[in-house]
C-alpha cells in the first residue's frame, strides 16, 4: 500500500471538548477523509441561557464537515444515518460511552484516545489521578473499543514525564498535542496494515491504578496527611475542580502552592500569615505556602492580592 492509503479511509470522528478539537484538526490537516463529526447536542449556558455549541461542533462547522448531534446514541434514526455514512473507521476522543451498536459498526472498528498508559488509570479522570498519586510519568494510548470500558487492545502508546511543578492543566495541554500526533500515526498504521493490536497486560510488579470520576469529597484537603500528598492533590485538581479547605468556615480553593519542609509550630490545618506576603497551611509534617487561591464569594487571586483585602 502507498503511504497515502490513510486518506482513502472514510472516518467518522466523535468528540466534544477543546481537547478533541486538536486531534480532529491534525486529522483534517493531514488530509484524512472525515465524512462526519458526532458531538454533543447544543446546550443552554450563561446568563441568557443561549444555546452553546461544543468546541468540536464549532470547529467542524468552520471546516464544512457534516455534524450529527444525537440525544441518544441508540436512537434508530441516528443509527440509520450512521450506517448510511459507510465509515471504514470511527475515532472517539473525549466523548461519551458508546453502545456496541455504534462502536462495532465500521469494518475497522472504533479507536479511542485515552489519557494514560493503559492498563493504568482506566476511567473518567486519568490526568487528575496520575498527578494526585505523584506519578513521574504518564502518556497517551490509542486502543480498539470493546465491551468493558478502557480495556480494548492497545494500538500505540507514547509516554512523557510529569514534572514536579506540573498540574492537571499543564498535563492536559501537553497530552492534547501528543495525543493528536499519536492518533494520526495510529490511523496511518491501521491503513497500511503495519499496526498489530496488543492485549492490555499488567506486569507482575505493577499495581493496577484506577481513575474514577472526581467528586467533591475527593477535593477536600485532609490536613493530617503528609505535605507531599496534599501538594500533589492540589496539583492534580488544578485548575478544575480545585482542592479546597476552609478559612473561617468559608471554602478556600487552592490552585497553586509550594512545599515548605519546616515543621510548623501550629496544629495541622491551622494557617499562619504575616498579613502581607504569605499564607501558610500547616500539614502533618510540614507546611504549604499558598500562592494562588479563591475564597468563597471572591474571585481567584494571587496571595498578595488576597492578603491586601483580607483581615485575619
Amino acid at each position: 500500500m502507498n503511504e497515502d492509503q490513510y486518506r482513502k479511509l472514510r472516518i467518522i470522528y466523535m468528540g466534544t471538548p477543546e481537547f478533541a478539537v486538536t486531534s480532529l484538526n491534525v486529522l483534517v490537516e493531514a488530509g484524512c477523509n472525515v465524512v462526519a463529526v458526532i458531538t454533543a447536542p447544543d446546550k443552554p449556558a450563561g446568563r441568557g441561557m443561549e444555546l452553546q455549541q461544543s468546541a468540536v461542533k464549532k470547529y467542524a462547522v468552520s471546516k464544512n464537515l457534516p455534524v450529527l448531534q444525537p440525544e441518544k446514541l441508540k436512537n434508530p434514526a441516528f443509527l440509520e444515518k450512521l450506517k448510511a455514512l459507510k465509515a471504514d473507521l470511527q475515532i472517539c476522543v473525549a466523548f461519551r460511552m458508546l453502545p456496541e451498536a455504534v462502536w462495532n459498526m465500521p469494518p475497522m472498528g472504533t479507536i479511542n484516545l485515552h489519557g494514560s498508559l493503559l492498563p493504568q488509570y482506566r476511567g473518567a479522570a486519568p490526568i487528575n489521578w496520575a498527578v494526585i498519586n505523584g506519578e513521574k510519568e504518564t502518556g497517551v494510548t490509542t486502543f480498539k473499543l470493546q465491551h468493558e470500558i478502557d480495556t480494548g487492545d492497545i494500538l500505540l502508546q507514547e509516554s512523557f514525564p510529569i514534572k514536579e511543578t506540573d498540574t492537571a492543566g499543564t498535563i492536559h495541554d501537553l497530552m492534547m498535542h501528543v495525543g493528536a500526533g499519536l492518533l494520526l500515526k495510529t490511523v496511518k498504521g491501521l491503513a497500511d496494515g503495519s499496526l498489530r493490536e496488543m492485549p492490555q497486560l499488567l506486569s507482575t510488579d505493577q499495581t493496577l491504578r484506577h481513575a474514577p470520576k472526581i467528586f467533591t469529597e475527593t477535593c477536600e484537603i485532609n490536613t493530617t496527611r503528609k505535605t507531599e500528598e496534599i501538594y500533589n492533590l492540589i496539583r492534580g485538581l488544578s485548575p478544575y475542580p480545585a482542592a479546597f479547605t476552609f478559612l473561617k468556615e468559608k471554602k478556600l480553593k487552592i490552585y497553586r502552592a509550594e512545599k515548605l519542609p519546616v515543621v510548623p509550630g501550629v496544629a495541622a490545618g491551622e494557617f499562619t500569615t504575616d498579613g502581607k506576603t504569605y499564607l501558610h497551611l500547616a500539614c502533618s509534617d510540614g507546611s504549604l505556602n499558598l500562592l494562588e487561591i479563591q475564597l468563597e464569594g471572591k474571585k481567584r487571586m494571587l496571595i498578595e492580592d488576597f492578603l491586601r483585602g483580607y483581615r485575619f
